[in-house]
């Protein structure tokens, strides 16, 4: 046998497992997840067959079409607020040196040990009408009684998914930030340009990658957010995730709640494409050129 042949089978075993592993919890779950769209719910339980009942009940109620556009929406505004909120605090990030570095860099992460549902959960009191917020501007004197509008509406959905999905953006910017080369700016600088002129010419394209990449993150966990719109937002700001839930968890009709996951996947992966398209699979995923 060939050293070439040897290698190739040597490496073959060494990946088995991870494509193992891989197949039995990523690529059989959903298949099954497509297989129980098919199938249809009766009152003794899951049928299985070939249907097409789930498909045709959400094509058929114009309600699933609103909540997932409306979704898309959230999704594509809660990215652009999470860029605009973390391109600042990377460049922060990226100008400190030595131990301060550090200290703000745990101070980023240190919200991101904790779980997802508590951070989301601790908004409730800071927008709620007894909250820190209306107590504050209460005991100030700015307002004579409780602002009704902080909480359980759209407007709370987008800070309580802007916090907690701010780190997946701030991290890529801060590591393209902090791997610049100082030369390019202090040539920027001795040159005459501006401010300005220097983050638009050469630092934005340089860390643009990083940028595709957190908004390509955010968008995808977006997406599938449903505990910060169950438990920030009202009726009028639910989510595709939060219909996917009840339909699994209240109303027990799995094939719909798959069918609504197997559409909502589509139209994310159409949108990676169209987005790979324009800027590149390995830019979107990985931040690079």
């Amino acid at each position: 046998m060939s050293n070439k042949r040897k290698d190739e089978r040597t490496g073959a075993w060494l990946v088995a497992p991870a494509m193992m592993w891989l197949a039995l919890f990523a690529l059989a779950p959903l298949v099954f997840l497509v297989t129980v769209s098919f199938w249809t719910a009766t009152m003794f339980g899951l049928s299985p067959g070939f249907s097409l009942q789930s498909y045709a009940a959400l094509a058929g109620d114009t309600i699933y079409i609103l909540v997932l556009a409306n979704t898309l929406k959230i999704a594509v505004i809660t990215t652009a607020l999470s860029l605009f909120a973390s391109y600042p605090v990377a460049l922060f990030l990226a100008s400190l040196k030595g131990h301060r570095k550090t200290l703000f860099v745990i101070l980023l992460f240190l919200p991101f040990w904790t779980s997802y549902v508590v951070r989301t959960f601790v908004w409730m009191p800071i927008l709620g009408r007894s909250g820190l917020i209306n107590s504050t501007l209460m005991s100030l004197g700015v307002i004579d009684s409780p602002i009704d509008g902080l909480i359980f509406n759209e407007g709370a959905v987008y800070v309580g998914l802007v916090y907690v999905y701010t780190l997946y953006m701030t991290l890529p910017i801060y590591l393209a930030l902090d791997k610049l080369d100082p030369a390019l700016i202090e040539a920027s600088n001795d040159l005459g340009a501006s401010a300005w002129q220097t983050f638009r010419r050469i630092i934005l394209p340089l860390t643009l990658p990083a940028v595709w990449s957190g908004c390509t993150m955010v968008f995808l966990l977006c997406c599938g957010a449903f505990v910060t719109p169950r438990l920030l937002g009202g009726p009028s700001s639910q989510m595709f995730g939060n219909i996917i839930s009840s339909q699994f968890l209240d109303a027990g009709n799995w094939p719909l709640g798959a069918a609504l996951s197997v559409v909502l996947m589509l139209v994310v992966l159409a949108s990676l494409y169209l987005a790979s398209r324009r800027f590149g699979m390995q830019r979107l995923f990985m931040g690079q050129h």
